[in-house]
């Protein structure tokens, strides 16, 4: 059967909502749109219950098997803080990590039984995916825009912050692949960010274009390291609106080039999941295109899923340009309906499992619980590094 054009075009859109509940005007552009799903912030999110009837309500106005996503890395973007309990960042759970090797603090008995032979470290780092992934499922999600796999450099230390895990490609390594697996064994969808790197990057893209001066081996073997090694156990990659004026790409941002979403991570990377980009409304987009065009240069250098999070206004201009776009050019509407299908076997693979039950009031507070201790674990375990001898 022949896809709607329509339908083609608004199942490639996750978008954002205004409130804890839906509008009517909400309903009216959903019921239009169709998108591939939501994704919702601490302005969406009062409790478990809340957000549960917000996502059911909206889900059913999105394209099957919708994606229900939320920012939980923790630390500073944690979007569940204020409505569970807040989880320690990634950069303090890895240095806890690499510091509970050697024997500097005691585990938990849940942490020791969940080690499974392996180092001490991997085993802290699952747990907090797989805390994560029992997070995010009480409320009613299905993915989590998290790890974030950029590098701790200097040059992004005061706009990353404790987002990253570590200043080497072997860190983020560590600690990627043990914090997908906490993620996948709750059936939580992850989603490796924000490639090809934001670590070299003094500037924040939600204002301005970063410009990242570092050569393409530099990247290739430090920055992208990660999402090579990586490339089988991420079920997304989110691509970054930062442009890398010493290499191919130039000046145009990497969520608008198919040197840095086609060339490299799908053809030399060889990654084959899902590539969704960073929010459109974010500065470092809008200020080098419009989003009429940025949307249409997103899908052409091969971008699945396009990300808009906060006005319908942006929502609506950038569903219309993809439509008209098609109408305009064959060659688009065929590439417009073939990653229409190919995202919508993509959801169906995901979610096949549906939405995660609601946990009991017993259950809720139980996970409060854990997350509690192991914040706390995270923080003995900082203090018995910061008191060992340099």
């Amino acid at each position: 059967m022949k896809i709607n054009l329509r339908h083609a075009a608004g199942s490639l859109l996750v978008v954002g909502l205004s409130g804890t509940e839906l509008t009517g005007l909400e309903r009216a552009w959903l019921r239009l749109v169709r998108p591939a799903g939501v994704i919702l912030f601490r302005r969406n999110i009062v409790d478990a219950r809340q957000t549960r009837v917000l996502l059911d309500e909206t889900t059913a106005l999105c394209a099957p098997k919708s994606f229900r996503c939320v920012d939980v890395e923790g630390g500073t973007v944690d979007r569940l803080r204020d409505a569970l309990a807040p989880m320690p960042s990634a950069q303090a759970v890895a240095e806890a990590a690499r510091h509970s090797d050697q024997d500097a603090w005691s585990p938990t008995h849940s942490q020791r039984t969940r080690m499974d032979g392996a180092r001490r470290g991997f085993a802290l780092v699952r747990e907090q995916g797989e805390l994560i992934a029992r997070a995010v499922k009480a409320f009613g999600f299905n993915t989590t825009l998290a790890p974030v796999m950029d590098l701790a450099l200097p040059a992004s230390a005061a706009v990353l912050g404790s987002r990253a895990a570590g200043e080497t490609a072997e860190q983020v390594i560590d600690y990627a692949r043990n914090f997908l697996a906490g993620l996948a064994g709750q059936k939580v969808v992850g989603c490796g960010k924000h490639f090809p790197g934001l670590g070299g990057g003094a500037m924040d893209s939600h204002q301005e274009t970063p410009a990242i001066r570092r050569s393409m081996h530099g990247l290739w073997s430090e920055d992208l390291a990660p999402y090579r090694d990586l490339r089988n156990e991420l079920p997304m990659v989110m691509v970054n609106h930062a442009a890398y004026p010493e290499t191919p790409s130039k000046n145009t941002p990497a969520s608008a080039s198919p040197y840095w979403i086609t060339t490299v991570l799908r053809k030399r990377i060889g990654y084959r999941g899902i590539i969704f980009s960073d929010d459109l409304e974010m500065g470092g987009i809008l200020k080098f295109m419009p989003i009429e065009e940025a949307v249409i240069a997103a899908i052409r250098a091969g971008m699945d899923l396009l990300e808009i999070c906060h006005t319908p206004e942006m929502i609506l201009r950038a569903y219309e340009a993809l439509i008209a776009e098609s109408e305009r050019s064959a060659a688009f509407s065929k590439l417009l309906v073939a990653r229409a299908s190919e995202t919508a076997r993509a959801r169906a693979r995901l979610f096949a499992s549906g939405v995660p039950p609601a946990l009991t009031a017993k259950q809720f507070e139980s996970l409060r619980a854990r997350i509690f201790r192991f914040g706390e674990s995270i923080r003995s375990a900082q203090t018995n590094a910061e008191a060992q001898p340099a």
